[in-house]
């Protein structure tokens, strides 16, 4: 790839390639991304769309486009985004991963529990996917299975925030409170937001 001194000149670059070929998907996708990296949000959404338009078998876009949709807060077009990610490429882990956390976040655990197995089958270093199924374990009350998990997760990625926060959940749940308060520290000191209710509730322990 060629080097440019900013990501100014990166975009307009791209945009003298659209000028001469306004129908290539894969130009559309690098404009999005490069728009996303400056947080422009509407314009990489525009671009996304674009190279869909373009490309319709093009599922990083549509991955893509569901991270802008949750951005905004809108759980059901992250979801929808992620499903047709998953249609025009079901061996590709990642969308299956963002089913699952958008699923437990629409409370319906059951469904997020099998996007996130599948997820994991697909890429079985999948950290994020592994971190949001200790979360669906624990709200399905499956402390163990979700604690094997964590240790799993930490063993390798001992800086991984949302696992340490899980980890506190866990060992808050067996009230084992230092253990906990342990945890939430890991936790913060990686730049994770322990919510304050929980933390609260543990220090007062």
């Amino acid at each position: 790839m060629e080097q440019f001194d900013s990501i100014d000149d990166y975009i307009e670059d791209l945009k003298s390639h659209l000028r001469a070929n306004a129908q290539c998907g894969n130009t559309h996708y690098n404009l999005g991304v490069a728009y996303l990296s400056r947080r422009d949000f509407m314009e990489a959404e525009t671009e996304f769309l674009e190279a869909v338009a373009n490309s319709p078998k093009m599922a990083e876009a549509y991955v893509q486009l569901g991270g802008i949709a949750l951005q905004r807060g809108d759980l059901e077009g992250c979801l929808n985004y992620n499903v047709q990610a998953t249609q025009q490429r079901p061996f590709f882990a990642v969308p299956w991963g963002n089913i699952g956390f958008v699923q437990l976040q629409l409370g319906d655990v059951d469904k997020a529990h099998q996007a996130l197995k599948k997820a994991i089958k697909l890429d079985p270093n999948f950290v994020q996917a592994k971190a949001t199924m200790s979360s669906a374990l624990i709200n399905m009350g499956e402390y163990e299975d979700a604690d094997k998990l964590l240790k799993e997760i930490l063993d390798e990625h001992p800086n991984f925030g949302p696992a340490w926060n899980n980890k506190a959940i866990i060992d808050a749940h067996r009230e084992q409170w230092e253990d906990a308060k342990v945890c939430i520290a890991k936790a913060e000191e990686s730049g994770f937001e322990v919510p304050e209710e929980f933390k609260r509730e543990v220090l007062a322990k």
